[in-house]
This record gives C-alpha cells, sequence and structure tokens, in this order.
C-alpha cells in the first residue's frame, strides 16, 4: 500500500511575491506538490505558474490537475511539460484530463465535442506524449493528430516520462486512465459540462467504488502500481463536523451521513480528519490527497500527521 502524500490545488495568486511565499510555505509544511487547474476565467495561466513555483522551490513536485487536453497540441504540450522537468529537476506532475468545462469552449470558440470524441481524442494524446518523452522519432496517424518523425525534445529528467496523472469521473476516460496513466484521479463526472447541486450524488463512497472498479477493468495486473488521488473540495476544521454536514448537505442533495461519507467531503477535528482518511485508504485505497490551496495552514496537521505513513 502506497503511503499518504498530499498536494494543493491553487489556480490565482496576487503576485509573484506572494506565489513564492505560498510555494515555500508549502513545502516546509510537508506537501507533496502545488498544481493548477485549466480554465479561461480569472485563473493565472498553469504552466507558467508551475515554472515560476518550481523556480521558487527545491523539492516540491509542480503540475497541473488537469490540463483540458483539447486547449493544446500533444507536440506543444510535450515541449512544454520536459522542459519544465527539466528546469524543475524532474518535479513535474503532468494531470491532463478531456477537457469538461462548456463555458471555456463556448467562450473560446473551441469545438465542444461530445464525451466520446473528446476521450478519443485525450486517448490519441497520451499515445503521443509518451512518444515524444522517449528518444525516439513519432510517427503517428490517429483520427485526431498525425505525426511525421517528430521527435521530443528537450528530453525530460524523469524516465520513461514525468508521471501521467489522468482524472474524471465517467467510465470511459477512468478506463483509459487505468490502462494509461501513473496517477488516477477520482473525480465527479463532468459530462454535463458545468457544477451543478445534481453532482452530489455522483460523488458518494458508493458510487466512488463504481469509479475504482472501472479504473481496475482498464488497469488490470498494473492495478496495483497506481497511485490513487482525490480531491477533497471541501475540507474543513471544525469542532462540530454533523452540524457543518447537516448545514451543508442540502447543497448536494444528500443526507448528512452520506455527505460526511464522500471522499471529497473532509470535516472535522484534526484527530477526526486523520482517523477519517486512514479509513478512507482502507476503503477505497486513496493515498495521494489533494485539497484547495485556501487549506494550506489548516490542513497542515494532517500533512504533518500522515505524510509519508
Amino acid at each position: 500500500m502506497n503511503t499518504f502524500r498530499f498536494g494543493l490545488q491553487q489556480s490565482n495568486w496576487e503576485s509573484l511575491a506572494q506565489l513564492r511565499d505560498f510555494s515555500t510555505r508549502a513545502e516546509d509544511l510537508g506537501y507533496s506538490s502545488i498544481c493548477a487547474a485549466d480554465h479561461f476565467d480569472d485563473q493565472w495561466a498553469p504552466l507558467i505558474s508551475a515554472t515560476a513555483i518550481a523556480a521558487s522551490t527545491h523539492s516540491i513536485n509542480v503540475g497541473t490537475l488537469v490540463l483540458a487536453n483539447d486547449y493544446r497540441h500533444p507536440v506543444v504540450l510535450a515541449k512544454e511539460i520536459a522542459t519544465l522537468d527539466r528546469l524543475s529537476g524532474g518535479r513535474v506532475e503532468l494531470g491532463i484530463g478531456a477537457g469538461w468545462m462548456a463555458t471555456d469552449y463556448e467562450s473560446s470558440g473551441i469545438s465542444y465535442d461530445r464525451p466520446g470524441v473528446r476521450v478519443d481524442r485525450l486517448a490519441e494524446s497520451v499515445t503521443v506524449l509518451k512518444g515524444l518523452f522517449s528518444d525516439e522519432p513519432v510517427t503517428f496517424s490517429g483520427e485526431h493528430y498525425r505525426l511525421d518523425a517528430q521527435r521530443g525534445t528537450p528530453q525530460p529528467v524523469q524516465r520513461p516520462h514525468p508521471k501521467i496523472h489522468i482524472g474524471g469521473g465517467a467510465r470511459r476516460i477512468l478506463e483509459l486512465a487505468g490502462r494509461e496513466a501513473d496517477i488516477i484521479g477520482i473525480n465527479f463526472d463532468m459530462r454535463a459540462g458545468a457544477i451543478s447541486p445534481d453532482l452530489g450524488p455522483n460523488g458518494t463512497a458508493d458510487a466512488t467504488l463504481e469509479k475504482l472498479a472501472w479504473v481496475r477493468a482498464g488497469a488490470g495486473d498494473r492495478f496495483d502500481s497506481l497511485e490513487l488521488s482525490v480531491t477533497v473540495f471541501f475540507a474543513m476544521v471544525t469542532d462540530d463536523r454533523s452540524a457543518m454536514a447537516t448545514m451543508m448537505a442540502g447543497g448536494f442533495q444528500l443526507e448528512p451521513q452520506t455527505l460526511l461519507a464522500s471522499p471529497h467531503v473532509l470535516l472535522g477535528t484534526t484527530d477526526e480528519m486523520i482517523d477519517t482518511l486512514q479509513a478512507r485508504r482502507e476503503q477505497f485505497g486513496f493515498t495521494y490527497i489533494v485539497v484547495p490551496g485556501a487549506q494550506l495552514d489548516a490542513f497542515a496537521p494532517v500533512v504533518a500527521a500522515l505524510a509519508g505513513q
């Protein structure tokens, strides 16, 4: 069983100075990674931000959670990721998904194809990326990408490639993740293209177990070598987790106890959070836990207690 490690998802910064202070504090507190999302709203550009984080730190991983595949051609992305891996000394985690936020596509004019097409395109992209991270020229002829003896330069530090983190919540993308990724991110099923209260039932413990079965089906014999990750979107320190769950449950269309059992929610005292995460490792196998950047300090005692355990 893998040991615990903890990441932060942070996509907005007030200044370079604030980015540096946040990043060095995260490193000092024992967090394993800082990763940025990838949307066209007020978030900063994820790969440029990751470069600045890498330049401000020494050991913490930098990455994306997750890039929308449709926003970058894989030849361009391979060069960007390999360059970042070289500049960071091999600290990159490449989080990538099929893309989901309809408003991003609509406002930018990027074609918002049906989910199956986007997953197919992601599958081709991952094949191209892995090829370009190797030492051999890549010739590829797919439905979405075509390469003719294209070499990937520079080459990344990590071999055979930086860790690939594929996240999602539907069957096809999680089976793909099981086949191709190093890190599996279990998320809500975002095929509707927007966040809404209807997503609540898709994040329950039972729904999560079904998603993990899809990962296992895709992974086959390699399942035990995978790192299973979950983003805890709602991580709040409180002395009364039941009252907090009761207050929040209606917004998720869930009963309070069902909400408390969701791996995307973590409420309670530090000790209760520690016990909950240990129980979830036994239940689901999650060892890579990502929390919002706003929880940097409040969640630090949990990191101190469990990181590496």
